[in-house]
């Protein structure tokens, strides 16, 4: 039967494992994957695309010589706008080549398609352009240069990633258990489910049930190799554990599989349900990341609970080489690093759960200096690409808004009243209409003429005086939307980039209030149907929201004041929370139903005990595991990407280390029966003392 197994899942390889490097092809990467569904500014985009073929997103090709301007080099800047003009890919005119008032700029914009193709041609095509020039510096920045340079960064994605991820599994895993064999066995069970999950996951983009972002993409990558590893981990720490106690391998491997088999199913289905949670989320990007993470997972959860067992019963004690857990043998329960805490927390359980909690307390605190309000597009990068650095001379030398209009949507015969209200808008310049010979990407909207009037809507264009994720943009375009709803009968819609900035932020701010509580409940009733028991689970999630608070405390801290970074994407603490709730109470479920089996049959303190030092090691590893792999996350030069390796990788660390070693036991000794209320009945009471009563079972890793 085991043969058969793993000759069944080299048969799914087969067919799945072409389809992770497909991945690519059906990842949206252009700002649309990410913005918020039915907002204003998504209503108002819509409506514009009537006024054209196709939607652009402007590329804003600018140099600079800090010396000033040449004859030479508006002659050599002409030329490229009239070559830019033949490149394929545009929609519309090339706009006239301007010069900055301090004559030390030059600029022209390129309004380029919305596909993927168009956007890296002729973006790669402008760069050449703008680069051949020597002392002139030339860059492509505007949301074309911007959004190519962001479709870059998840390019390598596929390769980098995964392969710094493996790396750091096998390390873990070599050093936990000094086994050349395990690392393999369990890379295979990696690569399977990999497969398995980006088959499903290529399948419902491509029929278009679900959408995949690059940012879903990294995060489905790095959430495979570690749930897979841990789930593995623990049916190998369990069966190293009953091979000691059991002759026959096939026995020993039932009696592992049964072990383990209710608390991984409990932890997948926490992880699968909080995570697809998100998809109540009014963001695209988080309502993205819900079914492709549940995908993952599943497949994790399929792999670790059959190809696993299957080639742990072919392989034996043979696994382990050249530790092998012979029958007979023992491993010290008392002496290892996981039996001195747990004969702390034993000896000092009021002082170890006081001074626990206050220090997560204390870095909860800080948690208040998390800044999730947004984040520039060109602060977005951990590199500096030429999207920014463009960026940054445009701003120096132009109105900071040049190159992203802000658009309002409204009816024809409101145009005059609404005109008016966003012209009395301060910060807001060159207001226009556009015009049937007007283009809003080159700034000709201003052009004499009557209004274009598509299905009875007219098009309002205007220019911010500051950069169009600044503070200033983002009260200005709020101004604006309150002017122009107040106009009667206009139904006047507000887009462009600052305006979906707005919305974005204040669909983060509506998720939270959402998606949090949901997720809290949803983990409640799984522990609670678990454990049999009311307070077991209520304190569990408070001791992983606490955990949860502190790291972001610790977070804002080394953004802050470390790496220095600008502020967070308002996705950032959301996406935070879900998976560290869902992780933190994944190990304390390994935790406390091992707990639970103890204490039934020798009371919750000599059971909690035992837990703790039977589970301490797999449990550690496992967090150990899957923080190296979100770690993995840091290579992606993206901000974002950074911080949710940083919150993830950090935050399951803590949540290992102190909290499920520390605090919960400690906790649940000074509850003792009452942890279990209201089922009672079959829990022995607690003997006094630390000993237990089981201390015949070996120790897994010290």
């Amino acid at each position: 039967m085991p043969l058969l197994i793993v000759f069944g899942w080299l048969v799914v390889s087969g067919a799945t494992g072409s389809f992770e490097s497909k991945l690519g092809d059906v990842a949206t990467n252009d700002g649309a994957a990410y913005l918020p569904a039915n907002a204003e500014s998504i209503k108002a985009d819509n409506q514009q695309a009537l006024f054209w073929d196709n939607k652009t997103y402007p590329a804003v090709v600018v140099y600079q010589r800090t010396s000033g301007i040449t004859a030479q080099d508006r002659a050599a800047v002409q030329s490229d706008a009239t070559a830019a003009a033949a490149l394929p890919g545009l929609r519309g005119a090339v706009g006239p080549v301007t010069a900055s008032k301090d004559g030390q700029a030059l600029q022209f914009t390129v309004p380029v398609l919305n596909t993927t193709d168009a956007m890296h041609t002729t973006v790669a095509k402008l760069r050449g352009l703008a680069s051949s020039h020597p002392g002139l510096a030339g860059h492509v920045t505007g949301l074309g240069g911007l959004y190519e340079d962001l479709s870059k960064s998840f390019s390598s994605i596929d390769g980098q990633l995964l392969l710094v991820a493996v790396g750091l599994v096998i390390l873990v895993l070599i050093l936990v258990y000094r086994s050349p064999t395990l690392p393999i066995l369990v890379l295979l069970g990696v690569a399977l489910a990999s497969g398995v999950a980006a088959a499903a996951v290529y399948g419902l983009t491509k029929s278009g049930a679900i959408s995949l972002t690059g940012q879903s993409q990294g995060v489905l990558s790095v959430l495979v190799v570690g749930a897979t590893t841990d789930y593995s981990l623990l049916l190998i720490s369990r069966y190293q554990e009953e091979l000691r106690r059991t002759a026959s391998k096939y026995d020993a491997l039932a009696a592992a599989w049964r072990a383990v088999l209710w608390p991984v199913l409990a932890s997948g289905v926490t992880v699968i349900l909080g995570t697809l949670c998100l998809m109540l989320s009014d963001l695209n990007s988080n309502r993205s990341m819900g079914p492709v993470a549940a995908l993952g997972i599943g497949a994790s959860l399929l792999t670790g609970l059959t190809f696993m067992p299957a080639v742990l019963a072919l392989t034996g004690r043979g696994a382990y080489w050249p530790v092998r857990p012979h029958f007979g043998s023992t491993a010290s329960t008392k002496e290892g690093v996981w039996g001195r805490v747990a004969g702390l927390v034993g000896r000092r359980q009021r002082v170890v759960w006081v001074s626990t909690a206050l220090l997560l307390v204390l870095a909860a605190g800080f948690s208040a200096q998390f800044k999730a309000s947004g984040i520039a597009l060109a602060d977005s990068f951990s590199t500096k690409t030429d999207g920014v650095a463009g960026q940054d001379v445009l701003s120096a030398h132009y109105p900071g808004g040049a190159g992203t209009p802000v658009t309002v949507i409204a009816k024809q015969e409101a145009l005059d009243p609404v005109l008016a209200a966003t012209r009395g808008i301060g910060g807001l310049t060159a207001v226009a209409p556009l015009t049937a010979a007007g283009d809003p990407a080159n700034g000709t909207g201003a052009a004499n003429g009557p209004a274009k009037v598509v299905n009875g809507l007219v098009e309002i264009d205007g220019v911010l005086d500051t950069t169009p994720d600044s503070p200033a943009a983002v009260h200005a375009v709020r101004q604006l939307r309150t002017a122009v709803h107040q106009v009667a009968g206009a139904d006047a819609k507000v887009g462009g980039y600052t305006a979906v900035t707005i919305d974005t932020r204040d669909a983060s701010d509506r998720d939270l209030r959402t998606v949090i509580p949901l997720v809290l409940l949803v983990i409640l009733v799984v522990l609670a149907l678990l454990l049999r028991s009311l307070v077991a689970p209520l304190l569990l999630v408070a001791t992983v929201v606490l955990s949860y608070a502190a790291t972001m405390g610790v977070s804002a801290l080394v953004f802050n004041h470390v790496f220095h970074f600008a502020g967070a994407d308002p996705s950032i603490p959301l996406l935070g929370f879900v998976f560290l709730v869902a992780f933190g109470v994944d190990y304390n479920i390994f935790l406390m139903h091992r707990v639970r089996a103890e204490s039934l049959q020798h009371g919750t303190r000599t059971g909690t005990l035992t837990a703790l030092r039977l589970t301490g090691g797999v449990i550690s590893s496992a967090g150990i595991v899957l923080a190296a792999t979100f770690a993995a996350l840091a290579v992606v030069p993206m901000v974002s990407m950074a911080q949710q390796a940083f919150i993830v990788g950090f935050g399951v660390l803590l949540d290992t280390m102190l909290v499920r070693s520390l605090l919960v036991p400690a906790l649940t000794l000074e509850l003792d029966r009452r942890v279990w209320w209201p089922s009672r009945a079959g829990l022995k009471r607690s003997a006094t003392g630390s000993g237990t009563a089981s201390e015949h079972q070996p120790q897994l890793i010290h």
